[in-house]
């Protein structure tokens, strides 16, 4: 076992490794031994890869992160031969036939997967407690929730079994659980890294896959092997001026930065995150950043109804295309009873109007693209509230009788009132990071409080859309300033 395993980023254990001073083998079995620890309880890994994690571990690698142990969740990205479920029981037999082009980028980086995972049910959610795999906990207080849908693999992070995980992020999903477990979580701009060759899973273009890490550096090198997209597919970013990797650590200069602590899809903020942000919005003046109160101007109601629309009727596509795969019909036997009826608010969604919702997140893209002509930066709460408890977003047993109801009568005008208090009642816990999926900004969590309860509290920052090399010159700098690398949950 390598006993100091937690002093290092994946870049330094990498280093390590091309130095001759410790063997990938040696990184593998420590981080195996970790999972088989604490797991049972964390619940953060749901599918183990060990012997073949062992065996390339033995085999010749090369990469900037060579030897480094790695974790895929389970949802998105194919490996070959190994289960991708998205925790539904639909999918718990699916073996993909073909790498991810992501995934191939991975293995050429030197990475050694050891595992996927845990994941809700088709990435659907902020927590990640599925019925499938049950839920993962938060290593900082196992009664709280990773957030999700990226959950398994922030915590995983977060309990040190491996310096950074895969995540992906269609509404905040590698944002939030950076946020609930105290990681550094950035969204790429839209088109920035690859999607397939398999296009399921990327809702219109809300979905982007990047990673969950320790260390900015991490993240940055990882964005330099991830991108860019493979030809042929439908988005495309600007290309950087140079290696994201060289961002960092490079003075940001004076930025000007717009303070918003509204929720921007919901209805209030706790007081911890606007505490968390105000601490933000002064480290960054004394950092000599120009610093003001300003939110962006965007229809709420309009963005909201979007959002949930373009996921409903991207999961109705995923469904039939799981079905595809299995060679069954699908069946609300086997699915939760919330992924059901989100995809039958996606099959009564017309396309006339999903179009004009399509043509209203433009539109407010383009309004987003001029405040940033005021702004380099956006600083926002990335939760609404601090981590939230084991099953406090489950639905209530009233609930579950209406959804029920609605499962077997599915009438379009119940499924929108429905779909109306979805809205309504849902986005309090995470309401900030979804605007930013729409308009394909980068976006990043970035772990700069704990609260009183020792719940990390993470901030949020946006730049223009392709403007990903802003954000890490800054995090950069924030890491520098403020430390995190060393705050770790006791368990």
């Amino acid at each position: 076992m390598f006993a100091e395993y937690d002093r290092y980023d994946a870049l330094g254990l990498a280093e390590l490794v091309r130095d001759g001073e410790v063997h990938p083998r040696e990184l593998v079995e420590t981080a195996l031994s970790r999972i088989e620890m604490t797991n049972p309880r964390v619940n953060a890994v749901v599918h183990k890869m060990y012997d073949r994690a062992l065996e390339t571990a033995d085999s010749p690698l090369q990469g900037p992160f060579v030897g480094v142990p790695f974790l895929l969740k389970d949802f998105g990205p194919m490996f070959k031969g190994e289960p991708t479920t998205s925790s539904s029981r639909f999918l718990q037999f699916h073996i993909p036939s073909e790498d991810s082009t992501l995934v191939t980028r991975y293995k050429d980086a030197g990475l050694i997967v050891l595992g996927k995972t845990n994941t809700p049910e088709f990435g659907l959610v902020a927590t990640t407690e599925s019925d499938f795999r049950g839920p993962a906990r938060n290593p900082w207080n196992l009664d709280h929730s990773t957030g999700g849908s990226s959950g398994g693999s922030a915590a995983a992070v977060a309990a040190g079994y491996v310096p950074m995980a895969h995540g992906n992020d269609g509404g905040g999903s590698i944002r939030i659980p950076a946020s609930a477990c105290g990681l550094f979580g950035l969204k790429p701009s839209r088109g920035r890294n690859p999607l397939g060759p398999d296009f399921n899973g990327t809702w219109l273009g809300l979905v982007q896959d990047h990673v969950i890490s320790r260390s900015v550096r991490d993240s940055a090198a990882m964005l330099d092997l991830e991108c860019p997209p493979s030809p042929g597919e439908p988005y495309m970013a600007p290309a950087p001026d140079r290696p994201f990797a060289d961002e960092v650590g490079q003075d940001p200069g004076r930025l000007r930065v717009a303070v918003c602590a509204d929720s921007l899809f919901g209805t209030s903020t706790h007081p911890d995150c606007v505490e968390a942000v105000d601490n933000a919005a002064e480290l960054l003046e004394s950092l000599g950043h120009h610093v003001e109160r300003a939110c962006p101007p965007f229809d709420k109601k309009l963005m909201v109804e979007a959002y949930l629309r373009i996921v409903a009727t991207g999961l109705a596509s995923d469904i039939d295309a799981a079905a595809r795969v299995v060679g069954r019909e699908p069946a609300p036997e086997y699915f939760e009873p919330t992924t059901w009826l989100l995809q039958l608010i996606g099959r009564k969604t017309g396309g006339d109007h999903l179009s004009s919702l399509l043509v209203a997140t433009q539109e407010t893209a383009y309004q987003m693209e001029l405040f940033f002509h005021t702004y380099d930066v956006l600083l926002t709460p990335t939760l609404g509230r601090p981590p939230v408890r084991i099953g406090e977003l489950k639905p209530t047993k009233a609930q579950m009788i209406a959804i029920a109801a609605l499962r077997r009568f599915p009438i379009k005008k119940a499924l929108d009132i429905v779909l109306g208090q979805m809205a309504a009642e849902n986005m309090d816990p995470a309401p900030n990071t979804e605007l930013f999926n729409l308009t394909g900004q980068p976006a990043m969590s970035v772990p700069l409080h704990w609260n009183a309860d020792g719940l990390p509290i993470g901030t949020q920052f946006v730049a223009r859309y392709g403007d990903e090399a802003t954000l890490l010159r800054l995090a950069g700098q924030l890491e520098q300033a403020r430390p995190w690398f060393d705050n770790r949950p006791s368990i």
